[in-house]
């Protein structure tokens, strides 16, 4: 029986989905110097690459090796597609599944609005108000129109905690999600303020299928941080790790 002190899952896992098709489109795009990111599908809808199903595939045999007693009882995940097909991965490896697979709207991608699909050079080429703006506030609080601010993902994750803690504490989770998703969600967990959490930013782009690991700190009952951007179980099998950001815009 769960102790009624606890508020926290016993073990949470933050995962970043693997490579998207998005981010192959990006690459292309600031290689060639154009402005725009060419995709013909929503943001939602962009798939792993053929490396991200390669990514999720190792990192589910990763999770499948674990003991039972310690692998994921519950898998919540963002409703992109590219979340959604790194997750699925991962369930098809365990045995048996989790008990609980459910989609969650608040992990979904940061929405970017009118700068969605451009490079940093058609930032500044069609909106360089926009690009003045988040010089000048930064990422945490620059909103574009139509978009989403660090602070407006902050906003939605805080309610996406109080239900990991009302409905799975005791429980072990697995998130899988995006890359702003993973950072706001460490800001919230280990209590971080901008400049700390822009600086762990600053070091280096989260992994695809890069796994962030909490667990309950000894008679503490708050969660502690036990890794970051753990990437061993791509590497244990060759599997190209891959650390691009987003292909929704590419300045995060």
């Amino acid at each position: 029986m769960t102790d009624p002190s606890v508020r926290w899952p016993a073990r949470l896992w933050l995962v970043r989905h693997g490579q998207s098709a998005g981010n192959v489109a990006r690459d292309r795009a600031r290689a060639a110097g154009r402005a725009r990111i060419d995709l013909d599908i929503r943001d939602a809808d962009v798939p792993l690459s053929v490396l991200g199903q390669q990514q999720a595939e190792a990192l589910a045999a990763w999770f499948a090796a674990l003991p039972e007693r310690e692998r994921p009882e519950v898998v919540l995940v963002s409703p992109y597609l590219r979340a959604r097909q790194t997750a699925q991965a991962i369930l098809d490896a365990l045995p048996g599944g989790p008990n609980l697979l459910c989609a969650d709207e608040r992990l979904r991608e940061r929405e970017f609005g009118i700068l969605d699909r451009l490079t940093t050079s058609g930032i500044g080429e069609h909106f360089p108000d926009q690009a003045e703006a988040r010089a000048l506030l930064g990422k945490f609080y620059h909103r574009p129109p139509g978009g989403e601010s660090w602070c407006d993902v902050i906003l939605r994750l805080r309610s996406a905690l109080d239900t990991l803690s009302l409905h799975h504490r005791g429980k072990r989770v697995l998130i899988v999600g995006h890359q702003v998703v993973v950072l706001c969600l460490r800001y919230l967990l280990e209590k971080l303020d901008e400049a700390q959490i822009l600086a762990i930013d600053a070091k280096g782009d989260v992994a695809n299928c890069g796994v962030t690991e909490y667990g309950l700190a000894p008679g503490a009952g708050e969660l502690e941080l036990m890794r970051y951007n753990f990437v061993a179980p791509l590497l244990t099998v060759g599997t190209p790790v891959t650390t691009e950001p987003d292909a929704a815009v590419a300045v995060r």
